[in-house]
């Protein structure tokens, strides 16, 4: 991986991290088309440079998370699932599933059509929870729960935190904050721990190549945040369905057929 691979990766996790189209996915299929072979460094690097993403979250909602603690205690219990499972399964996704680009073609394309029946079908109540200071405990859990399914590269943390929030009766930009703030802890300690076990290999080269990624995914972060905010007020998520769908359709008759 040379410097400006490292950069148009970060612009692509900047761009995909917060909206329903899985930024794990889009990272491992943009490394294929840039020809960067599957290493433990890059499947590394799709990991850590999340990081730059979520210090968009905290820019823009760390003085939520930090200062006010009631939110706090549900974004710290909807993390509980994910930190388990993350725990347990570790190995087994970063051997068998990151860099395994049918695994995010499939995911994509299930993903979108899963997206799309759940848009056509679901009907916002009027007593939606639109507060996430009262969220209750056991719906912050759950949503946890949806989040541990996007460990599948391709899925879309975002998509899965999304439709389970609006499944168990939240707002659409209430779940869309609350999936920000759960980014924080999420991505944190998956970086963190892939970094423990990997960072120390590094060469001086790779690091120069994180910190490139690092940094152009946090400033592309903070308007992909604003744009998805934006959008939400106005629109549903079934054009990201179609979007997913066109995506894993077309790589798979261009680049893995072929």
């Amino acid at each position: 991986m040379d410097l400006m691979q490292a950069l148009i990766l970060g612009v692509v996790e900047g761009i995909s991290e917060f909206l329903p189209i899985s930024s794990t996915g889009h990272l491992i299929l943009a490394s294929e088309i840039l020809g960067i072979p599957a290493s433990e460094f890059v499947k590394s690097f799709e990991i850590a440079i999340q990081l730059g993403a979520i210090l968009a979250v905290v820019v823009l909602y760390g003085r939520s998370l930090l200062l006010d603690f009631k939110i706090l205690q549900r974004v710290a219990v909807a993390f509980v699932p994910t930190a388990i499972l993350g725990l347990i399964f570790y190995k087994l996704i970063k051997k068998f599933l990151l860099g395994n680009s049918m695994v995010v073609v499939w995911a994509l394309f299930i993903g979108g059509i899963i997206l799309i029946v759940f848009e056509l079908w679901h009907r916002e109540k009027e007593d939606v929870n639109e507060d996430l200071r009262t969220i209750p405990f056991k719906t912050a859990f759950f949503i946890g729960v949806f989040q541990s399914f996007a460990m599948v590269p391709g899925v879309s943390r975002s998509a899965a935190t999304i439709i389970g929030g609006l499944m168990l009766g939240l707002k659409r930009r209430t779940i869309v904050e609350f999936s920000f703030l759960l980014a924080i802890p999420t991505m944190t300690a998956a970086a963190g721990l892939d970094l423990l076990k990997s960072g120390h290999d590094f060469s001086s080269h790779q690091i120069a190549c994180l910190g490139v990624g690092f940094g152009v995914s946090f400033i592309v972060a903070l308007l992909s945040i604003k744009f998805l905010l934006h959008f939400i007020k106005n629109n549903n998520f079934i054009s990201f369905g179609i979007y997913r769908i066109v995506v894993a359709v077309l790589f798979y008759f261009l680049l893995i057929r072929a």
